[in-house]
């Protein structure tokens, strides 16, 4: 296997690849993204880089000996006014602010391209742990019952249509009624806005209902930022009074798999993998 240069942003996803590689025997370098990275991440081989700083992290990557890398984590869109690039980001800086006025998936596509000028492949966190996306059908013991399905095939819908508009990867559906669509803000923020939605309108810890789809954008490129679940998502999900969880199986990345199945038994969570070809 060739020496992966891991370009790591914030929460678990970063930390639990860098987890897999060391115990695959697979030679790696971590990338620490400034202000997102988790400081736990400092203890592999590797450099911190600040957002802009494209001269660094690829003297960074050769010095390692790095041929493919992979972007794993989260990363707010940057402040182009407050970044303090190199002088290789400079030259970059230009091109990322017109791809951003297109969109985050323009964005993200410009930088891939920059990476594999300089020669270095990109590996998509599926490919580095291929046991980390999202089954078909239930992930645990609940299962959705006939009740949930018409749910089910909405928030997808939803979640897919806002995609193909560059606008989110989420969404959340009870009783056919759209509470939320993500944004900028991100699942977490999303779920906490639904959980002050109404009882009238949402589920309860007592009756749970409703479901939260997360899917790819259909415009974006699956090698980066493939939606993502983990325990804290199912958490917060419960607090929204929401019955489960839903993805296309195969597209969808699960953070520390066992302990997301245990979260989703023990709060009663169905956590369920479609096939992208059974969706309308």
């Amino acid at each position: 296997m060739r020496k992966l240069g891991l370009i790591a942003g914030g929460g678990d996803l970063p930390v639990e690849l860098a987890a897999r590689c060391e115990a695959a025997g697979r030679a790696f370098a971590v990338m620490r993204l400034k202000s997102f990275a988790d400081p736990v991440l400092a203890r592999y081989p590797g450099v911190e880089v600040g957002i802009g700083e494209f001269g660094k992290v690829f003297k960074a990557l050769r010095a390692e000996g790095c041929e493919v890398v992979c972007f794993a984590g989260q990363v707010s869109r940057p402040d182009f006014s407050a970044m303090m690039p190199d002088g290789r980001g400079l030259k970059v800086l230009p091109s990322l602010i017109v791809a951003a006025r297109k969109g985050d998936d323009a964005l993200l596509r410009r930088v891939l391209d920059e990476f594999e000028k300089e020669g270095f492949e990109i590996e998509g966190a599926h490919e580095v742990n291929g046991e980390m996306t999202l089954p078909r059908g239930r992930l645990g013991k609940i299962s959705p019952d006939e009740a949930h399905m018409a749910d089910i095939d909405k928030a997808l819908h939803v979640a897919r249509e806002s995609g193909r508009l560059d606008i989110g990867q989420g969404a959340v559906v009870c009783d056919g009624l759209v509470l939320a669509v993500e944004a900028q803000e991100g699942t977490d923020a999303m779920l906490r806005r639904v959980a002050e939605l109404p009882l009238a309108i949402r589920g309860s810890a007592e009756r749970p209902k409703g479901v939260l789809a997360k899917a790819p954008k259909p415009i974006q490129e699956t090698k980066v930022d493939l939606p993502t679940i983990g325990v804290a998502t199912l958490q917060r999900a419960a607090r929204a009074g929401l019955a489960g969880v839903v993805g296309e199986a195969g597209r969808l990345l699960v953070v520390d798999r066992a302990a997301v199945i245990a979260c989703a038994d023990e709060l009663g969570l169905f956590v369920l993998g479609v096939d992208p070809r059974d969706l309308p």
